[in-house]
């Protein structure tokens, strides 16, 4: 690793919510927000596996987007190699597009069920400008089918998605992203609608590219076991913030934070039982309503008085372990 590829500073990224036709015409200023992504910090440094972790609807994937610019962003500054971003230039978020690439959940969704796979794996070339003939564009997209696993390349270039296993659809997708030789991978949740048998195929392959393309994978996934495999650090997310991060032996074997906890207290581990499970009590506050103090405070089951009042930063843990929590 050297040096830092990806840098966030206080991002945030509010969806607005419509409170009825009555309520709009009357009170057209009391609009609530959503705060999907309420203030977050991330550092991705070159060659880096960087997990974000949490339930759903803590915030992950809409982070991965709005990094990449596919989300519009309220606040916060984004650094790509040292250079800050300006998202009102689109000559620059086009020129950071083809450096920073996304593999999508669903192979099933994320496919055009029109277009064969020479089309799809070809989409990002076209759309760039980047081949000059069909002998060049079928080259490329040979290179990158063969790069993902899928050989002989020529056999796959005229089917369609539906003709595809499962496994061989999340890899046309992986070959998408690799095809525009990418310097940031987001990954979302690239493994959790494959059958169990074909994961490790496809983690094994990301790892692989991963080693001979020196890429930085944003890894978002709310299964703390798999963070654990194959990061080199993890933030945990609840509810629009990072309420730690650190290496993924800090933050599995040494996390403090009550959620992380929580979290840690319920992994599978092999050859080992858990002699006390942390089962969190009640249900996650509605992002939408205005919380003073500390987001987890409600289900926290150490929390204070103060808690419910100032909502805690991330600090300094140490070597390189953050933690946002008035407690620890």
């Amino acid at each position: 690793m050297s040096g830092a590829l990806i840098e966030v500073k206080g991002l945030k990224v509010y969806f607005g919510l419509s409170a009825g036709f009555v309520q709009d015409v009357f009170t057209p200023g009391k609009k609530k927000f959503v705060k999907a992504v309420d203030g977050v910090d991330i550092t991705l440094q070159k060659g880096e596996i960087l997990s974000l972790v949490g339930e759903s609807g803590s915030g992950k994937t809409t982070t991965g987007k709005a990094i990449l610019q596919l989300l519009p962003i309220r606040e916060g500054q984004i650094f790509f190699d040292g250079k800050a971003l300006d998202i009102t230039n689109k000559a620059q978020i086009s020129a950071f597009r083809r450096k920073a690439q996304m593999i999508f959940q669903d192979p099933y969704q994320s496919l055009n069920p029109r277009h064969t796979v020479l089309d799809i794996v070809a989409e990002a070339l076209d759309v760039n400008h980047l081949v000059k003939d069909f002998n060049e564009r079928a080259k490329r997209v040979a290179m990158a089918l063969s790069d993902v696993g899928l050989t002989p390349p020529e056999d796959f270039f005229f089917r369609y998605p539906y003709e595809l296993s499962g496994g061989q659809r999340q890899r046309v997708v992986i070959a998408g992203a690799m095809i525009m030789n990418p310097d940031l991978v987001v990954a979302d949740e690239p493994v959790s609608m494959l059958d169990a048998s074909i994961r490790t195929g496809i983690l094994k392959l990301m790892m692989d590219l991963r080693e001979k393309r020196e890429l930085s994978y944003l890894f978002i996934t709310h299964d703390l076991s798999l963070a654990w495999l194959i990061s080199d650090r993890i933030a945990i997310m609840y509810l629009g913030r990072i309420v730690e991060a650190g290496s993924a032996e800090q933050i599995i074997k040494n996390g403090v934070h009550p959620y992380t906890k929580a979290l840690t207290s319920v992994m599978p581990l092999l050859g080992k039982r858990q002699e006390v499970r942390n089962i969190l009590k009640g249900e996650i506050p509605n992002p939408s309503e205005v919380i003073q103090g500390c987001k987890f405070c409600s289900r926290c089951p150490i929390a204070e008085d103060n808690c419910s009042v100032e909502a805690p930063g991330l600090r300094e843990y140490g070597d390189g372990h953050m933690v946002a929590c008035h407690l620890v």
